[in-house]
């Protein structure tokens, strides 16, 4: 029995390679060694990262879908790999007063995507630095 109210999830994992450097302004040079370790290396260093995009929404009756996978693809390369993929994320503009920490990537990723793939609601986006690190980012206040 199908309920109007019904939602369902689609995700879709792309990846991206980016270089950074984790780096404060505010901080001391004692201070951010401190707070970013090997990270912090004045030539950056890169990762392969696992980009994972969460959307949600009811079933289109006509298509069986929540949303394109076309379209989604299509976001997706368009805000965010062709802006990032193979960058070093310092230079971009959008990290110009934000630290390119990968929790701060994620938040980057979701406020490009958020409201391109309507009628689905993107949910969340899931990003992974490396086999044991990552993070996720719902756009929700705390």
């Amino acid at each position: 029995m199908s309920r109007s109210f019904d939602k369902a999830y689609f995700g879709r994992r792309y990846m991206l390679s980016a270089s950074h450097r984790l780096h404060s302004d505010a901080l001391t040079a004692e201070q951010n060694k401190a707070a970013y370790g090997r990270c912090n290396n004045p030539h950056g260093h890169g990762h392969n990262y696992v980009l994972e995009v969460l959307v949600a929404g009811q079933v289109d009756p006509e298509t069986g879908m929540v949303a394109n996978l076309v379209d989604l693809d299509s976001a997706v390369r368009s805000r965010v790999l062709d802006r990032f993929d193979h960058t070093n994320l310092n230079l971009d503009p959008l990290f110009v007063n934000r630290v390119p920490t990968t929790e701060n990537l994620c938040r980057t990723v979701f406020e490009l995507l958020d409201g391109s793939v309507a009628p689905a609601r993107l949910e969340h986006v899931r990003v992974e630095e490396t086999e044991n690190n990552f993070f996720e980012y719902s756009g929700e206040p705390v």
